[in-house]
């Protein structure tokens, strides 16, 4: 008994917490009628597609690439004639007293 509890506890915040919109959209009927039968073929519903559509565009914006983030960091200012190698045993003698 406590488990069905439970579950109808977890039921009722899982559907508070998805709240759906209506949505009307124009599109061309030829388009409407191979995306019937394709979420047809998927066992889904046309709403389902379209919103999983929208998910999947939104969460590309979110993340970024590597590349993106390595780009987005400061740029150091250095001297162009900046000599990394000696900088390298500078800071080697520092950390090891040689």
């Amino acid at each position: 008994m406590r488990i069905n509890n439970i579950y109808a506890y977890l039921y009722c915040v899982i559907q508070l917490n998805i709240m759906k919109a209506r949505l009307n959209i124009t599109i061309e009927e030829d388009i409407l009628k191979n995306v019937k039968y394709l979420a047809e073929a998927q066992n889904t519903s046309v709403s389902e597609l379209v919103e999983t559509y929208f998910k999947n565009i939104l969460k590309k914006k979110k993340t970024k690439t590597l590349s993106q983030l390595i780009k987005e960091l400061p740029k150091p200012n250095l001297e162009k004639n900046f000599n990394w190698k000696e900088e390298y045993y500078k800071a080697k003698m520092k950390k090891y007293g040689l």
